[in-house]
């Protein structure tokens, strides 16, 4: 051993081969010591080993024994290390600052499935194992199949947009089957469904009927509904839960102001605290508040406001915070009845004002309680409110895309051949197929953490975000396969409401601009990440001794990131755990890996930009995005194996997969591109993005693989019903996708003669003319029978209505929509607009 150390010092190892076998195997030690994460006293015994091993001089292992001493006893290396670090943190500002009402946001919710992403190590074995893929109940079911598919057939989409306004046997119906009250428990009068029973049915009344849906929407997700359930005192949820849950009463929620929209803290509707003549403590109210949904026919107002007490009634402050209140519609002074008009979507989107409103204190929401946690209230609430209703609507709109695209690109010919054999027509059409697989897995795991009691406010904002423009994109590529028949408004358009409606999803709840650029990344980095969020409340606490011990682990996590990330990268993933998955092992590894990627960069970003990250929004916005491509990833990973490996949609899932890591890859190679590191922006910009190139987590899907998803929304009637599954499919051929449905099954039917008249036009025995021209021809000559004839003749005729777009006279042009009051600027009107 003495002799070894000595040629080792000497530089003896480059001449020997065993020597040069132990330090390969001591790089290797080390390396597994920091992909699995070892204890700092683990590389202690490492280092003092080594110096031991290699015969360093006396000098040196006292050295290393000092540093050992020093890393390993808390009080001297708090003394020595960790208090002039955090006075250095200080002085530079690298840690960001935190407001209150961004505290707030940041407890409001639950990490889930995002810390896992953000550990660098996502524990797939117990993603797989134990978070649950739900199912609806046998209730929910039930509501789906008989007062949702009712709802359904009485809903007339072209009549409801062009009167602008809902039939009332609609209203009517939505009230006495309590589709207001679908949250609601049945103790209160309501259904009391699940988080995923809430989003089938919102999904189906979306692939009839955005407006219906949105009206459904709101008295179930953000409102006076769920905020009573979760805040409200004893006597209103008595008072008002039954009311709402029977539909006798309409609720809003007033949130939105003109100088009030992303930045929903600044709010300048105010109330203020007083008593009134009988000494009873009172409040008096000022609001102008715009696109808030269902005012204009709402009997009872939700409304958030800043709660002033300029006579310290309630206490010793006059700024008492961000309230919400229980308002009747009817209250003196209220304004309602005049509407915006989003995009030709006819739901009812209104201003409403109120001028010096009195209302009790017993009426803001919790009583006394309340007052002034109104933005705790909002933030919890939306935390897990996103994650239901935008991506139900969503994916219905998805799903409604897919068969109609799936069924007209078969129908619809040229060149003598159904326009879904071309591949300029494959390439949207899979994008169509493969993003309603994905929505769909993500709406149901979504809704499993819901369902569970989380709530996961940052994937909230992930599903919001992604699932609104990726049902942009879907719709956008139905439109463009489908061409004048989907720009040509009318009854028999099925895509042109779904097209006008796709930006409002985009712009409410938080618009998707802000959800990205600042929400997703902004809040998960402090909120997901293992040890970010508590280092900072340490520090705001001025608690060394519990920075210390934070602030070490973090340093081996990153240590172990960056060596997992290093091993990944070299060996393309094929290290990773397969986390036990029997049909997805690959693409589970291939997350593993860009995960360790994600948290070794993310790590990389808050120390270089410190507390101005939240500011660089072009670096938060590619990080949003790595970080909402790896968990709608993770979901359709879940939902394949939950399914067992659905034959039917493997390649919807392999197209979903292969496009996640694609756009992974995306986001990695612009932060390599843009990501300021002190002293090694030259390594992100150069070694690193070369390598990332090189060696891509991801590609674009490969035009194969476009072709084999395009040819199963085409071809395989089974795959078709899956990916559409949930949706409203009337059967009824007026109506024009259950005539496309009719029509792709005659053709499949009829596909077989037809082949023999193809063949017989080749053979010359027919002459090349339409099909409808030559059956005769063909029966008289025994190329087909005359009930295949009748067959072919019945498909050719049925497909070519099924083409056919509306046409109006002048008259009926001129009177489309009707017209709106030139008068449109005017004053509000008091009361309610309509009795309903």
């Amino acid at each position: 051993m003495e002799a070894l150390a000595q040629s080792l010092q000497h530089g003896a190892l480059l001449n020997v081969a065993l020597p040069a076998q132990i330090v390969i195997g001591a790089v290797a030690l080390l390396v597994v010591a920091a992909y699995a994460g070892a204890p700092l006293w683990v590389w202690s015994l490492l280092l003092l080993g080594g110096a031991w091993f290699l015969g360093a001089p006396l000098p040196v292992c006292g050295a290393f024994l000092a540093a050992v001493l020093i890393l390993n006893l808390r009080p001297i290396r708090r003394l020595l290390l960790t208090s002039p670090l955090v006075a250095l943190m200080r002085k530079i500002n690298l840690l960001p600052q935190i407001s209150e009402t961004e505290k707030v946001a940041l407890e409001a919710g639950t990490t889930w499935v995002d810390g896992e992403l953000f550990s660098g190590a996502p524990n797939f074995q117990r993603i797989l194992k134990d978070e649950i893929y739900p199912q609806l109940t046998s209730a929910e079911q039930a509501f789906l199949d008989g007062p949702v598919e009712q709802l359904c057939q009485s809903l007339n989409d072209w009549k409801i947009s062009t009167e602008r306004e809902f039939p009332e046997e609609v209203w009517s119906l939505l009230k006495k089957e309590k589709f207001f009250g679908l949250i609601i428990p049945p103790s209160y009068g309501g259904l009391g469904f699940s988080a995923l029973g809430h989003s089938a049915v919102i999904g189906k009344i979306s692939s009839r009927c955005a407006s219906v849906s949105t009206t459904v929407i709101v008295p179930n997700s953000l409102g006076p509904a769920e905020l009573l359930l979760h805040y409200g005192t004893e006597k209103q949820k008595d008072h008002y839960l039954p009311r709402l849950a029977r539909g006798d009463d309409i609720p809003c929620f007033g949130l939105t102001e003109l100088q009030a929209g992303s930045d929903a803290g600044s709010l300048t509707s105010y109330g203020e605290v007083f008593r009134n003549d009988k000494g009873e403590v009172c409040v008096r109210l000022n609001w102008q508040k715009r696109y808030i949904t269902l005012a204009a026919v709402s009997t009872v107002i939700g409304l958030a406001f800043r709660l002033y007490d300029p006579e310290k009634i309630l206490g010793d402050r006059e700024d008492l915070g961000i309230t919400c209140a229980l308002i009747p519609a009817d209250r003196e002074g209220v304004a309602l009845g005049r509407r915006h008009d989003p995009l030709g979507i006819c739901f009812h989107n209104c201003p409403t004002e109120g001028n010096n409103v009195v209302i009790s204190i017993d009426e803001v929401i919790g009583g006394t309680e309340g007052v002034g946690n109104g933005w705790k209230m909002l933030m919890e609430s939306l935390a897990a409110g996103r994650s239901v209703s935008l991506p139900a609507q969503a994916t219905g709109g998805a799903k409604l895309c897919a068969r109609y695209i799936g069924d007209y690109s078969l129908a619809r010919k040229q060149f003598g051949m159904s326009i879904s054999n071309f591949e300029g027509i494959q390439e949207p059409l899979a994008r169509v197929g493969g993003f309603t697989y994905m929505l769909e897995a993500a709406r149901i795991f979504t809704c499993g953490a819901v369902d569970k009691g989380a709530k996961p406010s940052v994937v909230s904002a992930i599903v919001k975000f992604q699932f609104t423009e990726t049902m942009r994109k879907v719709v956008n590529d139905a439109m463009d396969i489908s061409g004048g028949a989907g720009i040509s408004m009318g009854p028999r358009n099925i895509l042109g409401r779904l097209y006008q409606a796709a930006p409002i999803g985009i712009t409410v709840e938080g618009s998707n601009i802000l959800t990205r650029s600042m929400i997703i990344f902004g809040q998960g980095a402090i909120r997901c990440h293992p040890y970010a969020y508590d280092e900072v409340k340490a520090l705001e606490k001025n608690d060394i001794a519990a920075f210390d011990k934070i602030f070490f682990q973090h340093m081996g996590f990153i240590l172990r990131n960056i060596v997992r990330a290093k091993v990944h990268s070299f060996t393309c993933g094929l290290l990773a755990s397969s986390g036990g998955a029997r049909h997805s092992a690959k693409y589970v590894r291939k997350m593993e890996w860009a995960s360790s990627i994600f948290a070794v960069m993310t790590d990389f970003a808050m120390g270089s930009y410190g507390g101005q990250l939240k500011v660089k929004e072009s670096i938060t916005s590619r990080f949003a995005d790595a970080l909402s491509w790896m968990y709608l990833g993770t979901c359709v990973i879940k939902r394949f194996e939950t399914e067992k490996g659905q034959a039917e949609d493997r390649v919807f899932f392999e197209w979903a997969m292969e496009h996640v890591f694609h756009e992974i890859q995306i986001a990695f190679d612009a932060l390599y591109g843009e990501i300021q590191v002190p002293g090694l922006t030259w390594a992100f910009r150069g070694p690193a993005r070369l390598w990332n190139r090189a060696f891509p987590i991801g590609k674009p899907v490969s035009f194969a693989l476009q072709r084999r998803v395009a040819r199963a929304m085409t071809s395989s009637p089974q795959a078709r019903e899956r990916l559409a599954q949930g949706i409203y499919t009337p059967s009824s051929e007026k109506e024009t996708l259950g005539l496309l449905n009719k029509v792709v099954t005659l053709m499949a039917q009829s596909s077989q003669p037809m082949k023999k008249i193809r063949k017989a036009v080749r053979r010359k025995e027919l002459p090349k003319k339409p099909v409808t021209a030559v059956l005769d021809l063909a029966v008289e000559k025994r190329v087909v029978t005359a009930e295949e004839a009748a067959l072919i003749k019945q498909a050719e005729e049925l497909r070519v209505e099924s083409l056919k777009v509306d046409e109006f006279t002048l008259e009926e042009y001129r009177k489309l929509g009707g017209s709106l009051s030139e008068n449109s600027g005017g004053e509000p009107v008091s009361g309610v607009s309509r009795a309903i």
